[in-house]
C-alpha cells in the first residue's frame, strides 16, 4: 500500500493510494475499501482520475530530478565542511538527504531557506517546536502545493544534537539547486 501524493503520484496526484501485492490480498482490500461485492471495480477517485494517471507518468522524472537535487545537495554541502548522508558519490535507495550542522542555528537557516524558496508560502519563517510524538522539538519546512507529499521539497529536523536536516523531494532539480545554494549563501554570512 503507498500514498500517491509521495513519489508515485509525481507532484501531480492530490490525493489517492494504491495497493499492490498478490491478486487475493489485493482483492481482499480492494472488497473492504469499497462497497461489498463491488471489489476493485470501482473506487473513490474523486475526480481526479487525470492528475493521478499523469502523475503515475510523469514519477519517473519528477524522481530523477530530486534525485539530482539531492546529490548537487550533498555535493554542495560536502564541499562547505558538512557531514552528508548519503554522500555524493553513494548509490542511492531513497530521496532523503541528510546535512549534518552540529549547530541548532544552521539547522534552523537551513531549514528557513528551504522553505524561502518554495513555490507556496515562502514568506513563512519555520520555527521549531513541540511536535507531538517527538520527544524534542522539530523544525519543519514545505512550501508545498499537497500537504505532506515528500515529492515536493521539504526539509526538517529535531533541535538536538547533531542537528541533522532531512531534506527531500523536490519536483524539479532547478528549485532544489536554488534551496540549496540559498541556504549555502546564508550560513556562508554567519
Amino acid at each position: 500500500m503507498g500514498s500517491l501524493i509521495k513519489n508515485p503520484g509525481g507532484g501531480l496526484a492530490q490525493t489517492g493510494g494504491y495497493i499492490a501485492g498478490k491478486k487475493e490480498y489485493v482483492e481482499m482490500c480492494a472488497s473492504r475499501l469499497t462497497a461489498p461485492g463491488l471489489g476493485k471495480h470501482v473506487g473513490a477517485s474523486l475526480g481526479t482520475s487525470r492528475a493521478m494517471l499523469q502523475g503515475f507518468y510523469m514519477a519517473p522524472h519528477t524522481v530523477a530530478e530530486c534525485l539530482q537535487g539531492a546529490v548537487f545537495t550533498a555535493a554542495l554541502f560536502e564541499r562547505l565542511g558538512f557531514d552528508t548522508s548519503p554522500k555524493a558519490d553513494s548509490v542511492r535507495s531513497d530521496i532523503i538527504q541528510a546535512i549534518r550542522f552540529e549547530d541548532g542555528k544552521k539547522l534552523s537557516i537551513f531549514c528557513q531557506m528551504i522553505q524561502a524558496a518554495a513555490p507556496v508560502d515562502s514568506f513563512v519563517v519555520p520555527e521549531a517546536w513541540d511536535m507531538p510524538g517527538y520527544e524534542a522539538q522539530v523544525i519543519m519546512a514545505a512550501g508545498a502545493f499537497v500537504q505532506g507529499s515528500s515529492i515536493e521539497l521539504s526539509a526538517d529536523g529535531p533541535m538536538i544534537p547533531p542537528y541533522i536536516a532531512f531534506m527531500q523531494g523536490g519536483l524539479t532539480y532547478a528549485n532544489v539547486k536554488l534551496a540549496a545554494l540559498m541556504a549555502a549563501t546564508k550560513l556562508l554570512a554567519l
